[in-house]
């Protein structure tokens, strides 16, 4: 089981470097390409929202999970 961040598909979409989405987000660089990297063990709703918000899309265009017992 994996969830799958796809934060880097939704930024190159939308044309959006991580400095950008940081000072947007107001969230560290760090913290953020931890959650891009999808080395985050958790996110909470309140910064998941304020990324949904910036990037105008929706949870399931961020997070994504794949079955890895296939």
């Amino acid at each position: 089981m994996a969830i799958i961040v796809n934060l880097d598909v939704m930024m190159a979409k939308r044309k959006m470097s991580l400095n950008e989405l940081s000072e947007k987000v107001d969230l560290t660089l760090s913290n953020l390409s931890i959650l891009k990297t999808g080395k985050a063990k958790a996110i909470r709703f309140s910064t998941l929202e304020a990324i949904c918000k910036a990037l105008d899309c929706q949870p399931g265009d961020i997070l994504e999970y794949v079955n890895n017992e296939e």
